[in-house]
């Protein structure tokens, strides 16, 4: 049974890879940010622009564009909410995404896609912080998992959680790495 385990682990970190560039929203490509509509009317505008900053997801870059686009003419409301909302989007997406890498805790897999999509387009940065980062948490996690069953000796409490963790989802990979292995 442990050598199906260990083939199963195997196999899941190799396919992630080819699962991760063939999700949906990768695929589809994703939209770097919602559809921002301009409007004939500038009070119409600045009342989406305002939506768009009371938006808690609303990044650094976002609010610092949108508040330049409020403070300035009825031209520069349309011109964000054409194009620089994305652009302000695909910013702080890439922001995002370089914390991760440098962030010691990130795994190979993380590491991995982080680097690749940083040179993708928006989209592919949009659709990496959507699923691909969840994906490739799993993958790394997966591999955290196999290593702690490999370790000698460990307790058959901790082989049926970490073995229950593997056939769990990705949040259930995680809440085993970060906190379940600790309370066994």
């Amino acid at each position: 049974m442990h050598k199906t385990r260990a083939a199963l682990v195997l196999a899941a970190t190799a396919l992630a890879p080819v699962l991760l560039l063939t999700t949906p929203a990768l695929a589809a490509g994703a939209a770097a940010a919602p559809a921002a509509t301009v409007v004939n009317s500038d009070s119409d505008n600045a009342v989406a622009i305002a939506k768009i900053l009371a938006d808690p997801a609303a990044g650094r870059a976002v609010k610092r564009e949108a508040n330049k686009a409020l403070s300035g003419t009825p031209a520069d409301r349309v011109a964000f909410l054409a194009t620089g909302y994305a652009k302000a989007q695909d910013e702080d997406n890439t922001f995002t995404i370089v914390r991760l890498l440098a962030d010691p805790a990130s795994g190979k897999a993380v590491v991995r896609e982080a680097n690749r999509v940083l040179s993708g387009t928006p989209a592919d940065r949009a659709a990496f912080l959507a699923t691909g980062l969840r994906l490739a948490r799993a993958e790394d996690d997966r591999v955290a998992v196999a290593r702690i069953l490999a370790r000698p000796g460990i307790s058959d409490a901790l082989r049926a959680a970490a073995n229950r963790a593997l056939d769990g989802t990705p949040e259930e990979l995680r809440y085993f790495i970060t906190v379940g292995q600790y309370q066994v």
